[in-house]
C-alpha cells in the first residue's frame, strides 16, 4: 500500500486559513467603507479638506472651537442620558422577560411570535407612532379629554419635543427589548435549567438563586445586547432630531448633522469633528465596559 501524499505548503496554508480566507471579501469590503469613512472624517477635523477648498492640515481649530460652544459638554450629557437610561431599562426588562419565557403559560407560542414583530419594524415607523399616540393631539390625549380625564389635549403631559426625551426612549425600548430578549433567552435556552434546579436544591432562595447562578450564566449575553443597544443609542441621529427638543442643546449626532447642513460648507470640517467626537467617546466606554466584564470573569475564574 503506497504511503499517503503529504500535504504541500499551499494545501497547508488553505486549510490554516480556510475561515479568515472565506471572510476575507467581507471584512475588506467593510473595512474599506468603515475605516476609509472614519480616516476621511479624522482628515478633515485636522483641517484637510480640498473638496471645500480648506486645507489647513494639521490644526486643531475645529476641535477648540466645538468644545469652547456654549452648550457643548451638556450636549454630550444629553447624548449619554438618551443612551444611558434606555439601555439600563430595557436590559432589566429583558432580563425579566426572558426569565418568563422559559415558563410555561398559556398564549407562550403566540406571545414568542409577537413580541419579536418590533425587530422586523424601522425605527421611523415607531418614530411615527409614537408621534400618533404620545402627542398632545394623539390618540391618548384625546381619548383622556373624551372620558374627561383632562380638560384639554393641551393638559396632557408633554412626553415628545422635550429633553426629557421621554418619547425617544419609548422608541429605544419598544424596539430593543426584544432583541435583548430574543439574545437573552437564547443564552438560557442554551444553558438549560439544571444549574438553577441544582442551586434551589441546596436550599437557596429564588434570588440568590438569580444573582449567583442565573445572572453570571446569561452575562455574555447581557454584555453582547448592551454594546450593541448602546453604541447605536449613543450615536443615534433620526429619533432625537424628529422626537427631541427643537431648542439647543441637542445631542451630538443632531449637532454634526446641524453643522453638516449649513450653507458655509467650512463648517462641516467641525461635523467631522463632532463625529470624531462621538466614535472616540462611545469607543473608549466600550472598551472600559469590557475591561471591566473580563475583570468580572478573571474574579469568576472563566477567563
Amino acid at each position: 500500500m503506497p504511503p499517503p501524499a503529504r500535504e504541500g505548503i499551499w494545501q497547508r496554508f488553505v486549510k490554516r486559513f480556510y475561515v479568515p480566507l472565506m471572510l476575507a471579501p467581507v471584512v475588506v469590503i467593510f473595512a474599506s467603507l468603515f475605516l476609509g469613512a472614519l480616516i476621511v472624517a479624522l482628515l478633515q477635523s485636522f483641517g484637510y479638506a480640498p473638496l471645500y477648498n480648506v486645507n489647513e492640515f494639521p490644526t486643531l481649530r475645529n476641535y477648540r472651537e466645538l468644545i469652547s460652544q456654549p452648550g457643548f459638554w451638556q450636549s454630550v450629557g444629553l447624548t449619554f442620558y438618551y443612551a444611558i437610561v434606555p439601555t439600563v431599562l430595557g436590559t432589566a426588562f429583558s432580563a425579566y422577560l426572558a426569565l418568563v419565557l422559559r415558563r410555561r403559560f398559556r398564549g407562550k407560542a403566540l406571545f414568542n411570535y409577537v413580541y419579536k414583530l418590533p425587530l422586523m419594524i424601522p425605527y421611523l415607523v415607531g418614530v411615527a407612532l409614537t408621534i400618533v399616540l404620545f402627542a398632545n393631539g394623539g390618540i391618548i390625549a384625546r381619548s383622556l379629554h373624551l372620558v374627561g380625564l383632562i380638560e384639554s389635549t393641551r393638559d396632557f403631559p408633554r412626553i415628545l419635543l422635550s429633553h426629557g426625551g421621554w418619547g425617544i426612549m419609548l422608541v429605544y425600548l419598544w424596539k430593543q427589548i426584544p432583541f435583548t430578549t430574543l439574545i437573552v433567552y437564547s443564552v438560557l435556552m442554551g444553558l438549560g435549567p439544571e444549574s438553577e434546579e441544582a442551586a434551589l436544591t441546596l436550599g437557596a432562595s429564588r434570588w440568590q438563586t438569580f444573582w449567583h447562578v442565573t445572572l453570571p450564566q446569561i452575562m455574555p449575553g447581557i454584555v453582547s445586547a448592551t454594546i450593541i443597544v448602546f453604541a447605536f443609542n449613543f450615536g443615534s441621529f433620526e429619533v432625537p432630531f424628529i422626537l427631541g427638543a427643537k431648542i439647543s442643546p441637542f445631542t451630538l449626532p443632531v449637532e454634526a448633522w446641524r453643522a453638516f447642513d449649513d450653507a458655509d460648507y467650512t463648517r462641516r470640517l467641525r461635523a467631522m469633528a463632532i463625529v470624531m467626537v462621538i466614535s472616540l467617546i462611545s469607543s473608549v466606554l466600550l472598551i472600559s465596559y469590557l475591561s471591566v466584564y473580563r475583570f468580572y470573569e478573571r474574579r469568576r475564574g472563566r477567563v
